[in-house]
């Protein structure tokens, strides 16, 4: 359980703190759903939570196939290369939330392909007036192109389980839900409060913090023996 909860507590995290990056993503389509109720329709409520719960269902199920790499090399050293690569990509992350670097935006048009023939899907679902059509929404909307999404499935990958990387990207994805809903909502305090200079610059410090402490080493081994804990990445 405390080996779970030390994958499901740093994909939250990052979740969390990577949302602000959402804005610019799926702030649109969000604002857009809170515009979307008129008399007579379901209530904007429901529709984001439809929203939501689908597009975080379809992280969980990017996670359990991504889980496959992971798996497939788990006991040879490839996974130390896979998990050094997704430390790597944390720390990239990280500048580009601190507004340092934003090379690792170019990995979104890896997803690209895909993305072309399920957008015009998602476009049919605009604007959900049903519960059903907003959870239909969010799991199309889930496959969106996206660097935040990409770091997380490549780290949840490197877990070496099927059913850890799934948890991680669900956690993940609930990390997502209060920027997003915040953006439905127009709740101005708490999209004032993320989109803050420092906030942000507090969040990709931290996910760099977490990125190097991703790194395969004897780091991770000295300081979980000291916790009780297995090592979250261990190489």
């Amino acid at each position: 359980m405390i080996e779970l909860l030390s994958i499901l507590a740093p994909a939250f995290v990052l979740g969390l703190l990577g949302s602000g990056h959402c804005l610019g993503m799926c702030g649109g389509l969000m604002g857009a759903l809170a515009m979307a109720t008129t008399p007579g329709q379901m209530p904007r409520l429901p529709l984001l939570l439809g929203y939501n719960l689908g597009r975080v269902m379809s992280y969980g199920l990017a996670g359990l196939l991504f889980g496959g790499l992971g798996l497939a090399v788990a006991h040879s050293p490839a996974l130390t290369l896979l998990r050094g690569c997704a430390a790597m990509l944390l720390i990239a992350l990280g500048a580009y939330l601190a507004g340092w670097w934003h090379g690792v935006t170019r990995i979104e048009t890896l997803g690209r392909g895909v993305w072309r023939h399920l957008q015009p899907l998602g476009r049919r679902l605009l604007p959900p007036r049903t519960l059903p059509q907003a959870l239909a929404l969010g799991a199309v909307w889930g496959w969106l192109p996206c660097g935040l999404v990409y770091s997380a499935l490549l780290w949840s990958a490197a877990q070496g389980d099927l059913l850890h990387s799934m948890a991680a990207m669900l956690a993940f994805g609930l990390g997502t839900c209060p920027m997003l809903f915040a953006t439905g909502l127009a709740s101005r305090t708490l999209l004032g409060w993320l989109r803050r200079r420092g906030v942000r610059l507090a969040g990709g410090v931290l996910v760099m913090a977490f990125g190097v402490w991703s790194v395969p080493g004897p780091h991770q081994h000295w300081l979980m023996s000291r916790m009780n804990i297995g090592p979250v990445l261990a190489p």
